[in-house]
């Protein structure tokens, strides 16, 4: 989302290290659906992982919105890792999907990626008052390191 609204109110987005760390990305829908199967099916006390099988490395995903997003797909800047910034997460939401029957709906990542775009043009409204107030506390958290 950070990534998404930035391009979308102009600031160029940042890429951690080369770009090579992998995450389970997941629609919104698909994880809400997740956790009300999990509400309504699982046991308590259990631990049901949620994951889509949509594993993807960020360069991927930054360079997926900018096109998305009608700019070129290098129009973003390399910035140093943190330090012990995970290389992979690795769900295996097997639990979920063969105890409680979830499945995602949303498995194409750049179709759910199209989708969650369009969500943030259409509702600007909602998000730019919070991304104001984030990329503040950003910019006082930098300042005071540096």
């Amino acid at each position: 989302p950070r990534q998404i609204t930035n391009v979308l109110a102009g600031i160029r987005p940042k890429l951690y290290g080369h770009g090579t760390n992998v995450r389970d990305w997941i629609h919104v829908h698909d994880h809400n659906d997740a956790v009300w199967t999990i509400i309504n099916k699982g046991t308590i006390g259990e631990t049901y992982l949620i994951g889509a099988d949509g594993e993807v490395d960020n360069r991927t995903v930054i360079e997926t919105i900018l096109e998305l997003t009608g700019n070129p797909t290098d129009a973003f800047d390399f910035v140093t890792d943190r330090p012990g910034h995970d290389l992979r997460y690795a769900i295996n939401s097997h639990r979920l999907r063969t105890e409680l029957g979830w499945q995602p709906q949303y498995t194409d990542f750049r179709s759910g990626l199209t989708d969650t775009i369009a969500w943030y043009r259409n509702n600007p409204d909602w998000w730019q008052p919070l991304k104001t107030q984030v990329e503040n506390k950003y910019a006082a958290t930098e300042k005071a390191i540096n």
